[in-house]
Order: structure tokens, then C-alpha cells, then sequence
């Protein structure tokens, strides 16, 4: 499984872009400080990963699912979390499906095109 504890820290370099994000321009954050959030979202995510595993087994489910980690969210007491990733995660869901959506007709337009093509060749070829 681990060998390290530290191996289930968050990259340092996502965490720090996290709280540059949060912070006013200008803000500054100690390194001892960057290290001591990073390790408490480590944590966090740990936790709730553990508290959605459990709730997916009581359902006899292998795979967490986003619904496992929204009622981890009420179990464990942050609500307040729950309807803004509901939000974010119907954006996502609605991005991916029209990225989906839009490969699928820039494929169907490549096999159409390439179609055309070889028909136009064997049209050729018949009038030879």
C-alpha cells in the first residue's frame, strides 16, 4: 500500500496554486504554512475518501461514486460543501458531455469526408 505517510500528500504544487487562487494578490504564506495545509487537505481527503468508502460497500458498490462523496459530505457535517459541488459537478458533467458530443460529430464529419473521397475515386475509376 504506502510505505510513506508524506506519499499521500497532495502535490505541494497543486496546494500552492489552491492557495494563491484563494488569497488577494499580494498575500504571502509561509512555507511552514503552505506544508501545514497541504497536509490538513491530505487529510481531509483522506478522510472523506474513507467515510465514502464505507457508504458504497453498505451498498454493496466497489467504486465510490460522486453521490458516495456528496453523503459522505452531510454525514461528516459540511453541508455547506454539498450544493456548490452539486453545481460544479453538473458543470463538469455538462463540459464532458459536449466535449463528448463534439469529438463524435469531428469523427463522424473525418469518416463522412473520407467517404466521399473513395466514392469519388471508385466513380473515377468506373468512368476509366
Amino acid at each position: 500500500m504506502v510505505e510513506r505517510i508524506e506519499d499521500l500528500n497532495l502535490p505541494n504544487a497543486v496546494v500552492g496554486r489552491l492557495i494563491k487562487d484563494a488569497l488577494p494578490e499580494g498575500a504571502n504564506v509561509s512555507k511552514e504554512a503552505r506544508a501545514a495545509i497541504a497536509r490538513a487537505a491530505s487529510v481531509f481527503v483522506i478522510f472523506l475518501t474513507s467515510t465514502s468508502t464505507t457508504l458504497a460497500r453498505k451498498q454493496n458498490h466497489k467504486t465510490i461514486t460522486a453521490a458516495n462523496i456528496l453523503d459522505a459530505l452531510k454525514q461528516l457535517e459540511f453541508e455547506s460543501f454539498v450544493d456548490p459541488l452539486t453545481s460544479d459537478l453538473e458543470s463538469y458533467r455538462k463540459a464532458a458531455k459536449e466535449k463528448k458530443d463534439k469529438a463524435k460529430t469531428s469523427s463522424a464529419a473525418a469518416v463522412g469526408t473520407t467517404s466521399g473521397a473513395n466514392a469519388e475515386e471508385m466513380e473515377t475509376e468506373k468512368a476509366s
